[in-house]
């Protein structure tokens, strides 16, 4: 068996022949929903309720192959990208712990996947990490948390300089005739209150810090 986890391209099938029972790919997702690339930032960027973590058999096409082990992983409210990559973790050490007897004992089953259900995500840029203050403040808030550490962040442009936006936290704000964008309240160094396109959000733990007053735009 090759075990093969966190590899972004595809296995040439000179590879896939190599092992005798073949080559076990590993995918955070619920296949064949959600195939493709950074399956965690979208579920968390989307907003999904839950995701999967899956075990299939690798083939020359993307997360396509038989699946030997699926679990279902719910995605809380106060889960981000750090959180939700722990729990796949743990989930897929115990989902090894279960097949790899099966194996041995030559009793374990592949289910095919059905490929009218399947679905790609695309590769993201780094423009998909920019931050509008006219989207609304939970789609902010997703973009936050699903690109929080180990990704790259979330940023927004501030004359002529991106700063990266770590944590936030939705604010209630029923005011609506605030632009977006607009600095609503400072509630201490580096923390801030900022309007949306719809409600505003509290932001935090930014990088470099930055010096705004209330009242300002970004």
């Amino acid at each position: 068996i090759i075990f093969c986890i966190g590899w972004s391209r595809l296995l040439t099938n000179d590879v896939l022949k190599i092992p005798t029972i073949g080559v076990i790919g590993y995918h955070p997702a619920l296949l064949p929903l959600n195939r493709g690339r950074h399956p965690i930032i979208w579920a968390l960027n989307l907003g999904l309720k839950r995701t999967g973590s899956t075990f299939f058999f690798m083939n020359e096409k993307a997360d396509s192959g038989p699946i030997i082990s699926q679990k279902i992983i719910d995605i809380e409210e106060n889960d981000n990208a750090s959180s939700l990559y722990n729990k796949l973790i743990n989930k897929a050490k115990y989902q090894i712990s279960e097949f790899l007897p099966l194996i041995k004992k030559g009793k374990l089953i592949a289910i095919k996947q059905n490929e009218l259900e399947s679905n790609y995500w695309r590769k993201r840029s780094f423009k998909d990490g920019i931050i509008d203050w006219r989207m609304s403040s939970s789609v902010i808030r997703n973009l936050i948390r699903s690109l929080t550490k180990p990704y790259s962040g979330a940023a927004f442009l501030n004359e002529e300089k991106y700063y990266t936006v770590w944590q936030s936290e939705l604010v209630n704000c029923d005011i609506e005739n605030i632009e977006p964008g607009k600095v609503i309240n400072v509630l201490e160094e580096n923390i801030f209150i900022i309007k949306c396109g719809s409600g505003a959000i509290k932001i935090y733990n930014i990088e470099p810090d930055i010096k705004l007053i209330k009242g300002d735009y970004i």
